[in-house]
């Protein structure tokens, strides 16, 4: 049996606090077949950070779709969310 390899994405949520950034976010990827595999958050003085590391395996539309329309959410709901792929991600972080 021929294992499925994941498609990692890292999604990042920054701005100032406010009610319901979770419940936003969360359910786009719900809605969206996007699994969460790991999640911190965090607000310091009244901002809001929070990374998420997903997998979408199953999802249907387009990385550069996905990833413009969390960038949408994030101007409706006063943040900047930034979707990258993980080896993306991984190579911008190295030290």
């Amino acid at each position: 049996m021929e294992e499925k390899k994941l498609k990692k994405s890292i999604i990042t949520v920054l701005g100032k606090d406010s009610v319901g950034i979770i419940a936003k976010v969360c359910t786009y990827l719900a809605n969206n077949n996007i699994n969460i595999l790991d999640i911190n958050q965090t607000i310091t003085g009244g901002y809001f950070n929070m990374m998420m590391i997903v997998e979408s395996e199953e999802v249907t539309k387009t990385f550069p779709v996905m990833a413009e329309e969390l960038a949408q959410i994030g101007d409706e709901i006063g943040v900047k969310i930034q979707a990258q792929r993980e080896e993306i991600f991984e190579m911008m972080h190295r030290i």
